[in-house]
């Protein structure tokens, strides 16, 4: 044997001995997360339980902060840590960007064209920018202000005229935040205060969230999905076309009063969409702004209604809290007018208040599920391809190796020295919105009516729980979807403030 030939063995020799050390080393650090053990076929299915966001904090106290589950046939992680959060959303978003689609809504056909749903591709960009540019940007939101304060200024005279009725805290924030929504976007009011009306709307928008949150077997076991055994799929479906029917007519009347290039004198949301569709090669379809808009509708008026509704029952739970906010908007307002956006920075308390209640009752308590679109590591653990991936936001804001007496409603500790823990996506301890490209996009929109709201709700009346019921007695239990809402309507008495004076 020449020595050419020895090489090139003695080569190969070291080149296998490597190749097999490398793929054991790479075998050994990089395993699958650790969770629970696994039944068959079911794999851990029953964990979930009615409330999944509380059975998997519950998991991971035991499991760590990455954690593996096998939901029937679906492969998921979930993250519990702001760590771990961390690295998913910022370090690693560019490998799970893609979506776990809820049976229910692909029923719809929805995620094909929804911003909400699509994976990031092409039409997914186009659609992120248009929101950005056309919607949710610093010059659009101070546009539109004064409008925001209108329909504040109308929430207040309705509670007034409700006299000794209790006030349907939810239901009056949704109605005012679906006309703030509507006239931006249309330029009607689609929701009346003193009608039943806003009511099935609320119904609609409301079955939405939860026929795409709840536990639902097709989405366990995708072979079974065209069964649609619990029928969500059917009554999303039927929620969906309600509002798809409502935005065609609306299209429709547009269409009708608009021809050729003629663009109206205070063009509106729609106006401009109908107009970016008709420009050459545009992606806007007709399909793509009902979905827009349902997204916009849905979203914003049901987070935003849900979120005030827990801050005003916390506050409800406190009254001496309630009664120090009421002190510091006198103290920086007054009484002698109403309260305006450019006062909000001036109001530290309303603002931790508004931050206590994102992290104890976050919109989105698992945020949308996330989908690998390539394999990745996160904390040393293999999160392969295609795994559902879940951020158990709720976890993280209760979790105690972060927050000092996790489980109290304490927005002291938004305001202590050296405190600057914020929710747009920057502070991982505190993202009930999500992180990253994938943040909720009309964030800004949102932010700034929930904090006009509460801040005009504080200002205007003393608030009280109706039937001599105590601030021990309020029943916070909550109702799971794709939201978290009260479980039981927060119902309270409104008394002026002015007449107390």
């Amino acid at each position: 044997m020449d020595a050419l030939t020895q090489y090139l063995l003695w080569s190969a020799f070291f080149a296998a001995l490597t190749i097999v050390f490398l793929r054991r080393r790479s075998t050994r650090e990089l395993t699958l997360p650790p969770g629970p053990r696994l039944l068959p076929l079911l794999g851990n299915l029953l964990e979930l339980g009615q409330n999944p966001h509380r059975s998997l904090a519950r998991l991971a106290r035991t499991h760590g902060p990455v954690m593996s589950l096998k939901l029937g046939s679906i492969h998921t992680v979930v993250i519990s840590s702001p760590n771990s959060a961390k690295e998913l959303l910022k370090i690693k978003e560019h490998s799970i960007s893609g979506r776990q689609v809820p049976q229910a809504i692909q029923a719809s056909g929805h995620h094909q064209v929804s911003l909400v749903w699509l994976s990031r591709n092409q039409s997914w960009r186009y659609l992120h920018t248009l929101m950005k540019t056309h919607l949710f940007n610093a010059q659009s939101l101070n546009a539109t202000q004064e409008l925001r304060r209108q329909k504040v200024q109308e929430l207040v005279a309705y509670i007034k005229g409700k006299n000794e009725e209790a006030v349907h805290i939810a239901r009056a924030a949704f109605c005012t935040v679906l006309n703030l929504i509507s006239t931006t976007f249309l330029s009607i009011d689609i929701a009346d205060l003193k009608s039943e009306s806003a009511q099935e709307l609320k119904e609609v928008m409301q079955g939405i969230m939860e026929e795409a949150g709840k536990p639902n077997i097709s989405d366990y076991f995708t072979f079974l999905a065209p069964i649609d055994l619990q029928g969500r799929g059917r009554r999303f479906t039927a929620y969906f076309n309600k509002l798809y029917d409502f935005f065609d007519q609306m299209i429709e009347n547009r269409l009708a009063d608009t021809t050729g290039e003629v663009i109206r004198t205070n063009p509106d949301i729609l106006d401009v969409l109908l107009q970016l569709s008709r420009e050459d090669n545009s992606k806007l379809t007709r399909r793509t702004i009902k979905s827009f808009l349902l997204d916009s509708f849905a979203a914003g008026s049901e987070t935003s209604s849900s979120i005030l509704e827990w801050a005003m029952a916390e506050l409800l739970r406190r009254p001496e809290l309630m009664k120090r906010a009421r002190e510091e908007i006198i103290t920086v307002v007054g009484f002698d007018r109403e309260i305006e956006e450019a006062d909000i920075s001036k109001l530290p308390l309303l603002q931790a208040i508004l931050k206590e209640t994102f992290r104890l009752h976050p919109p989105f308590p698992l945020l949308l599920p996330h989908k690998a679109e390539e394999s990745t590591e996160i904390n040393g653990y293999m999160v392969p391809k295609n795994t559902q991936v879940l951020v158990n936001v709720w976890a993280i804001g209760r979790d105690e190796q972060v927050w000092e007496k996790p489980d109290c409603f304490m927005p002291e500790r938004f305001m202590e020295a050296g405190s600057n823990i914020d929710f747009r996506g920057q502070h991982f301890e505190l993202i009930p919105f999500g992180s990253g490209r994938r943040i909720c996009p009309g964030l800004p929109l949102g932010v700034r009516m929930v904090q006009l709201m509460l801040a005009s709700l504080i200002q205007s009346f003393e608030w009280s729980l109706p039937d001599g019921m105590k601030p021990k007695d309020l029943n916070l239990d909550e109702q799971f979807g794709l939201t978290l809402s009260l479980a039981s309507p927060l119902k309270a008495l409104a008394t002026p403030v002015r007449k107390m004076l």
